[in-house]
């Protein structure tokens, strides 16, 4: 698990070194670094959940890692003793442009700021989509527009700090936001730059007065406070979210008490083998997560490979799912039963994932797996609580699905970085291919030589094996980030406390949002 780690630190590490490449070009023009700009945002001490951070990895233009993350650094932290979703435009690599993975990345942290109710804090310098990937980014980026459109409406504010170019489609960022901060000198928002102007009306204009800061605070009204550098920008931003009217009690705080796990949670690192082929007990991770190991189990004897309980992770009570095996029928049937029960008595949900999927045969189908099945993922679906997924080894077939993977919409969506998700194993993938097409030549008179299938089923388990590793899968957002093994109950303890939080706050609501004016 070790060297599990080390991949996805080490991919983070080439992000960070080429990010800091950038520093000599930002403090030449008196800039700060977005990561730094962060930090200066964020109450200090305070703690800050990074999400998606290898978004695009090794796609796109992306060749070595280096410039993952979609042109945007993200995450959950306190600003002004209040919980925030920061989405700041990482400028310093390749300018901040977005890339199709960038994109959905923003789409997936307004989705999230919506549901648990988090104000969002845009700090922009951009130079836009990435044009190259134009066919992948027009259509859907207007999504990221009304999402902050139904943000507004929602009663969820949103604060946008203009640190450099924010042109075109960045543009409607701050002019859909409800308070914009811009830094003299050095924003710059309009929908068409100087050249474009030129070429398209003969119309001669420089940057400043086209849309420099000064202009857009004095004469079009676009931003409610001018700024006289990065920090002074920042600052700004956190005297807009002290006046709110909110504060946020810090995760694991406030009138809970609880009892730490009797078994050492640094131990997750060597309890769920590497390998999703070896067995393990599900039991032995839950005792590393939850108050004094407590936990209750549902139906234990019912069914042993689907385990179903209670129990409380600093103090928050949440009912556990997790897999010692394959889900059979009388297991997805147990789970579903528990679902419902976690909805009637508000219990969140956590979901251990590590399955190889619905057991399969003649008595499987026979018993109605594919029945029994199905109602399970009818509980997940349709589920109002909570729901937290953390996939710690295998993510198989329909198992995927029926253990809220991200087609089902958890509310947060982490892995472990020895996870491997995909339709089935490379093995079983490999020998399936070889069967069919060994039949197919067959009947067509010419059969396929045992070397070329030899060689078909290796490339097969070669390319089914790439596509389902952990940094596979964050670069597509089939998670919200990869963590270390050992971070998970403190994870779980700072995401259950957003969902409790979100359920407590009551914004409000109008009909369409805050228009500027």
């Amino acid at each position: 698990m070790s060297a599990e780690i080390d991949v996805f630190r080490s991919a983070e590490a080439r992000l960070i070194e080429r990010e800091e490449k950038a520093r000599p070009k930002f403090a030449k023009r008196g800039q700060i670094l977005p990561r730094e700009r962060i930090g200066l945002l964020l109450d200090p001490g305070s703690p800050f959940l990074e999400l998606m951070a290898l978004a695009g990895y090794q796609r796109h233009d992306d060749k070595d890692g280096s410039e993952a993350g979609g042109g945007t650094i993200a995450g959950i932290g306190y600003v002004s003793g209040v919980r925030c979703m920061v989405m700041a435009s990482n400028s310093a690599v390749k300018g901040g442009a977005i890339s199709p993975a960038g994109l959905h990345k923003n789409l997936r942290c307004q989705q999230i700021a919506l549901e648990n109710r988090l104000p969002l804090i845009f700090l922009v310098e951009s130079a836009g989509a990435n044009l190259t990937y134009q066919a992948e980014l027009f259509v859907e980026g207007g999504r990221g527009f009304a999402n902050q459109a139904r943000l507004s409406a929602a009663g969820i504010p949103q604060i946008t700090v203009v640190h450099g170019s924010s042109t075109a489609g960045g543009a409607y960022i701050p002019g859909l936001s409800d308070y914009v901060v811009m830094v003299k000198q050095q924003a710059k928002v309009f929908l068409a730059g100087p050249p474009l102007l030129r070429a398209a009306t003969g119309e001669i204009a420089n940057d400043e007065e086209l849309g420099g800061a000064e202009m857009h605070a004095a004469v079009a009204g676009t931003a409610e406070y001018l700024a006289e550098d990065d920090a002074d920008g920042l600052r700004l931003a956190r005297e807009i979210v002290a006046q709110l009217g909110r504060r946020d009690p810090r995760p694991a705080g406030g009138a809970r008490t609880f009892a730490p796990p009797d078994h050492p949670v640094e131990e997750l690192i060597e309890v769920v083998p590497t390998d999703f082929k070896q067995s393990y007990d599900v039991r032995e991770v839950i005792a590393r997560l939850a108050d004094a190991s407590a936990f209750t189990p549902f139906k234990a004897d019912f069914d042993a490979f689907t385990i179903c309980g209670t129990a409380a992770i600093t103090g928050f009570h949440v009912g556990f799912i997790g897999n010692n095996g394959p889900i059979t029928a009388a297991g997805a049937a147990k789970a579903a039963q528990f679902i419902q029960l976690c909805c009637q008595s508000n219990t969140p949900l956590v979901f251990l994932q590590n399955t190889t999927g619905y057991m399969v045969g003649k008595d499987a189908e026979r018993g109605g797996i594919i029945k029994h099945g199905s109602k399970m993922i009818q509980a997940v679906a349709n589920a109002d609580v909570p729901k937290i997924t953390i996939v710690i080894g295998g993510s198989f077939g329909a198992g995927n699905y029926g253990m809220c993977g991200r087609g089902l919409d958890p509310r947060f969506i982490f892995s472990w970085p020895n996870a491997r998700i995909g339709v089935m194993g490379a093995d079983q993938a490999a020998g399936v291919m070889s069967m069919i097409t060994r039949a197919k030549t067959a009947r067509a008179g010419k059969p396929m030589p045992e070397e070329h299938l030899a060689m078909m089923e290796q490339q097969i388990r070669a390319k089914m094996t790439a596509e389902s590793h952990s940094l596979f899968g964050s670069a597509r957002l089939w998670d919200d980030g990869i963590i270390d093994p050992r971070d998970t109950r403190r994870l779980l303890s700072f995401l259950l406390d957003i969902c409790d939080q979100a359920a407590a706050c009551q914004p409000r609501p109008n009909s369409f949002g805050v228009a500027r004016f």
